[in-house]
């Protein structure tokens, strides 16, 4: 066999000439930010990878249980072009123009080619339509009417607000579900409404998911998609309370790894630990100092498990999105055992459990965890967790917390602690009074005259006249 001239090694030659290999990868690699979720992890539980009401983006694009949505899509994208007053033609030739940066955005992407014809641009259409109806939706969920649409429309009216948007906002927070930001503020620029805040698109979106709060502190500047901007609210506060950075764990031994593994909070208690919800709802805002242990307090519904794997697959696959979210959800994992660190939590204001049992809260954080990777880097909540066990391995403190739990844990018993200390004082003070009265001299018999000895003659007694 000639190797010269097989097709293969001519491609690996002439890749290895090529010296801006290299930084062509990198750009390569860079651009990708919306991933296939891989079976080794979608196997672990596939429902909450998959959208169930509609699609977005090419990975489940009509795909039979989402079909029907594409008929409301289609209506979507004819209201906005009607109020923007502009042909589609007009367009498809904006979105044209960032077409293969938004299709580097999808790895892998198994789609037609834009050379093929197939009616023309078929990427294109998707993204348009995809994107039209997104917008739509996250403008709808604020307006007081219906606007343009009519009164009884399944989507987009209060009928629809209340049966179906929480479903498709559900749909919106999943990896495989995502569409370029880059779209969404075309979209808005194709209507001559670019705002001078570049904040806005990203309000209108954090908006839609906390309606009743304003989740924005602090600009968040470009976001990849709606996924990596929700993530982004969810980190946007640093710790508001210092933790106390333990003294280094030398390195190469087995206590370092043990001080890394936090116990329940059953046990935490038990060794003198409080727990306190933190200032923020910031999952970065946990510390431990003097005994307390600050946690954001969460939200657990029924979207949470779906929403917390979809960003850690988001943190699993994006290089450099970092792993703080995951780190969180192991913390989270080890502090939360059984049924019993649930209630703690809970009586705490830590979490607040929409989920129903106590169990389901446990069972919920146990499988979030599963096959999870977190990088001991050294960050903020590693020196939480150090502090944490070292704190739990000082014999002193748990004597006080039993203590504490014992004489303290209501009012009757420390009324009956403090009359037994009474009643203790009490004894004391009257054996040491009995003692020392032993050892004082007797008054009495000191002033009387003293007895006639052998040799002293008795006195005559003087007659009285």
């Amino acid at each position: 066999m000639d190797f010269e001239t097989d097709q293969w090694v001519v491609q690996i030659n002439e890749k290895l000439k090529n010296h801006e290999a290299s930084s062509m990868e990198i750009q390569k690699w860079k651009k990708h930010c919306i991933y296939a979720i891989p079976s080794c992890v979608a196997d672990l539980n596939k429902k909450v990878y998959n959208p169930q009401t509609v699609s977005f983006g090419p990975y489940h694009h009509m795909k039979k249980h989402l079909v029907a949505m594409e008929e409301h899509k289609q209506r979507a994208l004819i209201h906005f072009l009607r109020r923007c007053a502009k042909p589609l033609e007009s367009l498809i030739k904006t979105m044209a123009k960032v077409e293969d940066d938004l299709r580097d955005c999808y790895k892998p992407l198994e789609w037609k080619n834009k050379n093929e014809n197939n009616n023309g641009h078929s990427f294109l259409k998707m993204i348009i339509v995809d994107g039209c109806f997104m917008l739509e939706v996250l403008r709808f969920a604020f307006c007081d009417n219906n606007g343009d649409y009519a009164q009884n429309d399944p989507i987009f009216s209060c009928h629809g607000r209340l049966y179906t948007i929480p479903y498709i906002k559900r749909d919106m927070l999943m990896l495989e579900n995502q569409i370029p930001m880059m779209v969404l503020e075309k979209l808005i620029e194709f209507e001559g409404n670019q705002a001078q805040d570049p904040e806005l698109l990203n309000r209108l979106i954090l908006k839609f998911f906390w309606p009743s709060t304003t989740p924005i502190f602090k600009s968040f500047g470009k976001s990849l998609h709606i996924l990596d901007l929700y993530r982004k609210s969810l980190l946007q506060h640093e710790p508001t309370h210092p933790t106390i950075i333990p003294k280094p764990i030398k390195s190469n031994t087995h206590e370092e790894d043990d001080e890394i593994i936090i116990p329940s909070a059953r046990e935490l208690q038990e060794a003198g630990i409080t727990f306190k919800p933190s200032r923020t709802h910031s999952l970065k805002d946990v510390s431990f100092n003097g005994g307390i242990l600050r946690i954001p307090s969460i939200i657990l519904d029924d979207c949470t498990e779906t929403t917390l794997l979809n960003l850690i697959a988001f943190e699993r696959m994006h290089v450099g999105a970092g792993n703080e979210v995951s780190s969180f959800v192991f913390f989270m994992d080890n502090i939360i055992d059984k049924e019993i660190d649930v209630v703690i939590l809970e009586q705490k204001g830590i979490v607040q459990n929409a989920l129903g049992s106590d169990k389901a809260v446990a069972k919920l954080f146990n499988s979030l965890s599963r096959d999870v990777s977190v990088d001991r880097g050294g960050g903020g909540l590693d020196i939480v967790q150090v502090s944490v066990c070292r704190y739990c391995k000082k014999p002193w403190n748990k004597w006080r917390a039993n203590l504490i739990e014992t004489y303290f844990r209501n009012p009757w018993a420390i009324l009956s602690l403090a009359a037994a200390i009474f009643l203790f004082v009490l004894t004391i003070v009257q054996t040491v009074y009995t003692i020392l009265q032993s050892y004082q001299p007797d008054s009495s018999s000191s002033s009387s005259p003293p007895p006639a000895g052998p040799f002293l003659p008795r006195r005559r007694p003087q007659p009285h006249f």
